[in-house]
């Protein structure tokens, strides 16, 4: 199993997400559920469109961490 950071963002109408592993892999949803539920709906769809194309899956690369400046 491999595990792809997602990037979600709250948006004026909703939330939105992005994989920065997977270009072009993104996702919306009107709540955080439904995005996380699109998100991994979209990744699935992204990989195994990678896989009828005979691309090479990319392992995952990113990772996350939180920067504290004083307020």
């Amino acid at each position: 199993m491999k595990k792809y950071l997602i990037v979600a963002e709250k948006t004026e109408t909703g939330y939105s997400a992005f994989s920065p592993d997977l270009p072009g892999c993104v996702a919306t949803g009107r709540t955080r559920a439904e995005l996380e539920t699109s998100m991994r709906e979209a990744v699935l769809f992204h990989l195994d469109g990678l896989r009828e194309d005979h691309e090479t899956i990319p392992a995952p690369h990113s990772y996350c961490t939180v920067c504290e400046v004083p307020a």
